[in-house]
């Protein structure tokens, strides 16, 4: 990391070290501690349901801090996790010091630090989350020579009393500005305190989701992200939605991550940005057009997309987000600059140096050539993703496409080129549809598991795991069940308003 890189970073604990985040050691968090009065450390981990947990510790000696940073701390499994049996649940929480970040709502000084799970031989859990997603891309960079970087688009409601001044338009927020975006303060605040948290921030804007429904105000806004490699993209998604909560809480207003709020309006996607890198080189483009290396992910994606719906749309109200017309995608197939799609191909900065030029020609700067951003764009996942097993699922997907022999075919004969739901009824028929129930989507994750469960990545327990859960909700053909239900509608959103 350059100096200069170091000056700018918002995290305290970059600035004090003066070293990236990457290579913080023990003794690195015990030296911020004593410097800054710090006298609370809190863990933070996931269970079940996609939350951030909390175990608070009070150090009252140097060696007492030692112990917990080197130790971690012992926890009930059973009560995290429905895979783990109340007859043997103790698990070991270790903290990873690359996530250790100041804890910016309390008034005591707090240092809050991501863990990861071990078992009772102090091995990595088999089954916890973020141990999945590390076998996962420990295997993908081994057998490809590659390296992923990726990054989510975090959208949610904000929920408010109705208020007469400057009244919301409509379905219109896109990029709308205070006064007519009422709570761009709040998510300032949350780029703000992301950013000191860690966390790589490309922008923040108020999003299309604008209404108001029996008295209350809904405004959507999205925080989107750097490119990081997948197990920073998710540390990073689940660190913001737990600021957002925090903020939304202070501010005596709802924060949600539902897919749907109400039927008819614009539904929270997270849609997940991934490129290809070698050699620290973004290889996505070549000779001015998507490499072939780009087209194979596409096609690993595309061909495990209906079980990757299980990991990344786990409740029923995803599946009333998957519409039509919604901007969300129904149809299996990729295209670009097009929004209907499942894999979006966006702009890329390529060949951008002639713009800024035009745009500006007083300036008479030399300006190097930009490399491209180029990335492909997954629409499907939403605001109740397991993201850590959503993450490992598209390592795994992305492999598998590098690795079939007609992934190029498969790409070439999924490709459209303009609105699937607009000019061609012959070729919307051909096409695949992903799933449109969680039971569909635990059908589809248990017809592919052999790609999941390859040299033990997820476990079979987890795959079936996953699936009973997503049979519990018995939603199979619920869509019709509630249509023009309005009463029913609103009560299945409100059970699921604070998902994951």
């Amino acid at each position: 990391m350059k100096k200069t890189d170091i000056l700018m970073n918002p995290n305290e604990l970059v600035q004090f070290l003066q070293k990236p985040a990457k290579d913080f050691t023990r003794d690195d968090i015990i030296r911020f501690v004593e410097a800054k009065g710090i006298s609370m450390l809190n863990f933070r981990y996931i269970g079940d349901d996609g939350k951030l947990k909390s175990l608070n510790f009070v150090p009252y000696s140097r060696d007492h801090l030692e112990s917990i940073l080197t130790a971690g701390e012992r926890v009930d499994g059973s009560s995290l996790f429905s895979f783990v049996g109340s007859g043997s649940s103790d698990l070991y929480v270790i903290p990873r010091y690359r996530t250790a970040f100041v804890n910016p709502f309390t008034e005591t000084p707090a240092l809050e630090i991501l863990c990861s799970f071990y078992n009772n031989d102090g091995d990595p859990l088999e089954s916890a989350p973020e141990n999945i997603l590390k076998k996962a891309y420990t295997r993908f960079k081994k057998n490809t020579g590659y390296k992923l970087r990726a990054f989510g688009e975090l959208e949610y409601y904000i929920k408010s009393f109705h208020d007469d001044l400057y009244p919301l338009n409509d379905q219109k927020g896109y990029h709308q500005s205070k006064p007519f975006a009422k709570f761009e303060d709040l998510r300032i605040e949350a780029l703000e305190l992301c950013a000191r948290a860690g966390c790589r921030i490309k922008y923040g804007h108020s999003e299309v989701g604008s209404f108001s429904k029996d008295g209350d105000d809904y405004e959507q806004h999205e925080i989107e992200f750097l490119p990081v490699e997948p197990e920073e993209a998710v540390d990073q998604l689940l660190i913001s939605k737990w600021i957002l909560r925090m903020l939304g809480f202070e501010y005596g207003v709802e924060v949600s991550f539902a897919p749907k709020i109400t039927v008819g309006k614009a539904g929270s996607g997270m849609h997940i940005h991934m490129m290809l890198e070698k050699d620290g080189k973004n290889i996505m483009i070549e000779n001015g057009k998507l490499s072939q290396a780009a087209r194979k992910m596409m096609a690993g994606i595309l061909d495990l997309s209906k079980a990757l719906t299980a990991f990344g749309n786990t409740i029923p109200t995803s599946y009333m987000r998957l519409v039509p017309h919604q901007e969300a995608p129904v149809k299996i197939c990729w295209g670009d600059r097009n929004r209907s799609v499942l894999i979006r191909v966006p702009l890329g900065w390529n060949g951008a140096m002639n713009m800024i030029r035009d745009a500006n020609p007083a300036d008479t700067t030399e300006f190097p050539e930009m490399p491209t951003k180029q990335t492909v764009e997954l629409r499907s996942p939403d605001g109740s993703a397991d993201i850590y097993k959503l993450f490992a699922g598209l390592v795994v997907a992305i492999e598998h496409g590098l690795k079939m022999p007609d992934a190029l075919k498969i790409a070439e004969g999924l490709y459209v080129s303009y609105n699937i739901f607009g000019k061609s009824k012959q070729k919307k028929k051909k096409l695949e549809s992903l799933p449109a129930s969680c039971w569909e989507s635990a059908d589809s994750l248990l017809e592919k598991r052999e790609y999941f469960e390859k040299d033990g990545v997820f476990s079979a327990g987890v795959i079936d795991n996953t699936a009973s859960k997503l049979k519990a909700y018995n939603d199979k053909g619920l869509s019709e069940k509630l249509y023009n239900k309005q009463e029913e509608l609103g009560a299945l959103v409100k059970q699921f308003l604070h998902c994951s």
